[in-house]
């Protein structure tokens, strides 16, 4: 009998909330395990050699889940399709980044450290992560590496504010949108960009920002929502159709609602 598969994920990662629906959209069974919570878990993650999440794995084998296309590799199912283009998702990435702006301004001051269910991250970390995925693409288009790391960066002590976060945050904008211009103008892209979980096509990385972003982007609107404000903004159906979001905005193992410390 072979060994049942194992999701390895942590509360409010975007991409851990889609590995697990995508499997049991397959009828996959498995194991989920919370690194945050379960010690035995963590330590099984890293004796597989792996540092972050999500992972899916079955005995020693395992495959980083951020790509759907490779998990349904190694499950031995159809992958997703793509549906959108370049153009599009460029279309999709800098909606989002108006989006996450108007809803980094909306946060009240006194909540702005209040932390996630089952994350060491805030309300201002959620808010300013969404920039910092744009960033990390364009670290990747423009030669260098996305790291594991350079999502895990937190807010610097100056940006104590929703409306510091959304001027950096235009500042990601604006720079988005000066690669984009590039390309138009005719800078040839790399076919292949590195990240911490593989070699990625310049079109597969940029939909997993988009919707990484846009994921994010509704949790935050979630948190607001939750304390009684009407959004001056949200993203529409329109807005996200075509991109490969999570059914749900938070995951049910550790909900928005769940109790925080």
């Amino acid at each position: 009998m072979p060994d049942p598969y194992r999701v390895f994920w942590q509360p409010g990662c975007s991409s851990c909330l889609k590995a697990k629906e995508f499997l049991a959209q397959h009828g996959v069974a498995f194991e989920s395990v919370n690194v945050l919570a379960d010690h035995d878990g963590l330590s099984a993650l890293q004796a597989l050699g792996a540092k972050s999440v999500p992972v899916v794995s079955q005995g020693q084998r395992f495959v980083f889940a951020q790509n759907l296309r490779d998990v349904a590799a190694f499950i031995g199912v159809e992958g997703p399709a793509k549906s959108l283009t370049v153009t599009e998702l460029f279309a999709k990435v800098d909606r989002v980044l108006t989006v996450a702006q108007s809803h980094a301004q909306q946060l009240p001051l006194e909540t702005l450290h209040t932390k996630l269910p089952g994350r060491d991250r805030t309300y201002l970390d959620l808010s300013y992560h969404i920039f910092v995925i744009a960033q990390a693409f364009l670290e990747a288009a423009q030669g260098g590496m996305l790291t594991f790391e350079f999502f895990e960066r937190r807010p610097p002590t100056t940006m104590s504010d929703g409306d510091a976060v959304a001027a950096f945050g235009d500042s990601v904008q604006d720079s988005f949108q000066v690669w984009w211009q590039s390309t138009k103008a005719g800078t040839v892209l790399p076919e292949k960009l590195e990240s911490y979980y593989g070699t990625q096509s310049v079109d597969d990385l940029l939909e997993r920002t988009a919707w990484h972003m846009a994921q994010h982007t509704r949790q935050l609107a979630a948190v607001i929502e939750s304390l009684n404000i009407i959004l001056s903004d949200q993203l529409s159906a329109t807005d996200l159709a075509g991109l490969p979001l999570p059914d749900h905005v938070y995951d049910d193992e550790v909900p928005l609602n769940a109790e925080t410390r």
